[in-house]
């Protein structure tokens, strides 16, 4: 199986040792995504405009994989706090195709600030 790493500066840069997506066999998988501003660094406040960035970083990175969020078939959100889920699933529904992806979503303990963190897996 034959890896090829995916790399754009249109999402926020690795902050550790991991690529933002490994294209494998047809599918694309990102690393989990938050909302920091790819340019600034900086994020938005409220889980509407956090959940909004990190799909448009995800997005990004599928892009740049020649994918999209069209072609999602998987996804994990991470939540900071399970009284955001509605108000993030809203804007969510607002990215998602018909018929809409297989998703997992749980709240965790996120780090710098996040209020959401997503990864995707999609097709090519």
């Amino acid at each position: 199986m034959a890896r090829r790493a995916i790399s754009t500066d249109k999402a926020p840069a690795p902050v550790a040792f991991y690529s933002q997506g490994i294209v494998a066999d047809g599918l694309v998988f990102t690393a989990g995504q938050g909302a920091h501003d790819p340019v600034t660094g900086e994020l938005p406040d409220g889980i509407e405009a956090q959940t909004r960035r990190t799909l448009e970083n995800v997005d990004a990175i599928l892009r740049a994989a020649g994918s999209s969020l069209a072609e999602a078939v998987k996804v994990q959100v991470f939540i900071a706090d399970r009284a955001d889920y509605s108000a993030m699933n809203d804007v969510y529904n607002t990215y998602m195709p018909d018929p809409p992806p297989v998703r997992t979503t749980v709240q965790a303990g996120l780090g710098r600030g996040m209020l959401v963190e997503i990864d995707v897996i999609a097709r090519t």
